[in-house]
């Protein structure tokens, strides 16, 4: 898909959920028009997740600027060109410095060919990104839903969804993280197959502005 298209399943997605959850109803209600949306690029997609891993979003929103003015084409060869030094100075990490480095020369050698990913399933995908330094399952699945628009997945890792599902379900606010990640499976499962969908407006939701991978 090109950025900006609209993923085929997306409306009949909303219809389902609207008609199952008065809770997704209302917030598809209150964001018309609007849509998952992804870069269009994998290894942008994929380098953007692992800027924003464990801090806020304004954070990694500053961390990006910095280093799209250093790479502005967000290349492998470009995030290559430039020394750890160079990268430390847009914000990253020494640990994150190293996660972006090996992941570009992944995408160099072929060792990760995202063409390949379309005929892929998602554990596959997703087992074949977190073999990556720096990747887990909260990263994979940024790169599933951002840049291949899979349907149906829930980041059980994201502490935003989380948070914002316990606000808009009226969870117990006293119950324990695993306790709250236990809860968001739970109401996963009412969202099948179209999780993905449930997710981005609990997402959308929260920030002001819709978050693109």
């Amino acid at each position: 898909m090109k950025p900006g298209e609209l993923p085929p399943y997306w409306k009949d997605a909303c219809q389902d959920l609207a008609r199952r959850d008065p809770v997704l109803a209302e917030l598809i209600q209150n964001h018309p028009g609007e849509q998952l949306q992804g870069s269009g690029d994998a290894f942008r997609t994929l380098l953007n997740a692992v800027v924003g891993q464990q801090i806020s979003v304004a954070a990694a929103q500053s961390i990006w600027q910095r280093l799209r003015a250093r790479a502005p084409g967000t290349t492998p060869g470009e995030i290559l060109g430039i020394d750890p030094a160079g990268l430390r100075e847009t914000g990253l990490s020494r640990q994150k410095v190293l996660y972006v480095q090996g992941i570009a020369r992944a995408f160099l050698t072929g060792e990760i060919d995202p063409h390949r990913w379309e005929q892929m399933p998602d554990e596959a995908v997703r087992s074949q990104l977190c073999a990556l330094h720096g990747v887990g399952p909260w990263t994979a699945d940024m790169t599933l839903i951002f840049f291949l628009h899979r349907p149906n997945i829930l980041p059980l890792g994201d502490i935003g969804l989380i948070n914002g599902a316990a606000r808009l379900y009226g969870w117990d606010t006293s119950l324990s993280r695993p306790e709250q990640t236990a809860a968001l499976k739970r109401l996963g499962e009412t969202w099948h197959p179209w999780r993905t969908v449930a997710t981005w407006y609990i997402w959308r939701d929260i920030d002001a502005e819709p978050v693109i991978y």
